[in-house]
């Protein structure tokens, strides 16, 4: 789907936040600057609206109590080995309450290379491009629910 601006962006976040359930890993690809942060920082506020939701860059994960249990941002662009995820417990904070948003999931080897969903978001002339894919049955139903904001008005 098309995202002419960050508000489409920041759109298709919104509505992700309403389809996608726990335990559930979401990768986020793209080049830098193509608004990984920006949708994820969308989705978790569109679940805690008075949320300030920092870009986890420097701490590698922030997490943030939601109502159906967690969301742990990931930002992995400085992971230099997959094993530096032992030391953030990826594999502690994926229980069954638990979405995690993982930005740059490439950097994590083998502990993030099968997401249930993927989201891959690429440059479109002056906007984006969003590819969402469901990797597992269960997600696929869930992501076919997210209405294409190409079919609204201005976008």
């Amino acid at each position: 789907m098309e995202l002419a601006d960050e508000a489409a962006t920041q759109e298709l976040g919104a509505r992700l936040a309403t389809v996608l359930k726990p335990p559930l890993m979401v990768a986020l690809e793209g080049d830098l600057g193509a608004g990984k942060t920006s949708l994820a920082r969308a989705l978790i506020q569109t679940l805690l609206p008075d949320a300030r939701v920092k870009s986890p860059t420097y701490t590698l994960v922030e997490s943030y109590a939601v109502p159906f249990g967690h969301i742990h941002h990931f930002d992995l662009y400085r992971v230099v080995d997959p094993d530096e995820l032992e030391q953030i417990d990826l594999s502690g904070l994926a229980d069954a309450q638990s979405v995690l948003l993982i930005e740059w999931p490439d950097k994590g080897g083998a502990r993030t290379a099968s997401p249930d969903v993927r989201v891959q978001l690429q440059y479109l002339g002056s906007g984006r491009q969003a590819l969402i894919r469901g990797e597992t049955a269960c997600c696929g139903r869930q992501v076919r629910h997210i209405p294409d904001l190409a079919d609204k008005p201005g976008r």
